[in-house]
């Protein structure tokens, strides 16, 4: 019996994953792809695959993204978690085990991209049955999401570029899972300079139109590390 000093190598397979979320109607969702092979076939999967020689990671999960599942429109991509158990992808004795690095990417929710067939939209609190370990690497993306809103202004990759205050506390809701109070919220975004008045306002069916806002700035920036959002009560 061969010791360790002695054994064969074992292949490794890096891949590159990604989990792209937005908010749709106060849901958040994540986009996802239905295997058409095996293994784990016509179940649903995170859209990535191998990571090539020549890239670094951000350059492949972009890559990947646009030849997967046709989607160029990512507002915020950031690497968030490495997933390696021997035993997450079935492996033949060539294939080995596969490693697997995975990025969070955000949607604005007034982009509306075109989608394969084979590619859709999913509730990340109703998730269809999937492939391998990706339906956790989406609870723990969804969790990051949350945990970030509390401390930077990462809600730019999410709403829309101009926005009343109603629009964006629906946002916060639905990624937190609790209520969250808009005049406060208005408040303590203003505070951190993460939003800015635009000067104009929204339509309204009903009563004075709602002020316009915007974040200050589109790329993600710490407002206050020892933040926290909580739930009322």
């Amino acid at each position: 019996m061969a010791d360790a000093s002695t054994a064969s190598p074992q292949h490794v397979a890096h891949e590159v994953l990604s989990v792209v979320l937005r908010v749709s109607e106060g849901t958040v969702e994540a986009l996802l792809w239905q295997r058409a092979m095996a293994p784990d076939q016509g179940a649903w999967s995170l859209p990535g695959g191998l990571l090539a020689a020549h890239e670094d990671l951000p350059t492949s999960a972009r890559r990947l993204l646009a030849e997967k599942v046709d989607l160029t429109e990512v507002a915020h991509l950031e690497q968030f978690a490495e997933f390696s158990d021997p035993h997450r992808v079935p492996a033949s004795e060539l294939a080995g085990r596969t490693l697997a690095s995975t990025f969070l990417g955000l949607v604005r929710s007034d982009t509306d991209p075109r989608l394969p067939d084979d590619t859709a939209w999913h509730p990340v609190d109703a998730l269809p049955t999937m492939a391998f370990d990706h339906a956790t690497m989406v609870h723990r993306a969804r969790s990051r999401l949350a945990a970030r809103l509390s401390y930077s202004n990462i809600g730019f990759a999410l709403a829309p570029r101009a926005f009343p205050v109603s629009q964006l506390r629906d946002i916060y809701v639905a990624v937190l899972g609790y209520p969250v109070d808009a005049t406060n919220l208005l408040r303590i975004l203003s505070r951190r300079s993460v939003i800015t008045a635009t000067g104009e306002t929204g339509q309204s069916s009903r009563g004075r139109p709602p002020a316009l806002y915007r974040f200050t700035d589109s790329y993600l920036r710490i407002t206050d590390e020892f933040a926290t959002l909580r739930p009322p009560g």
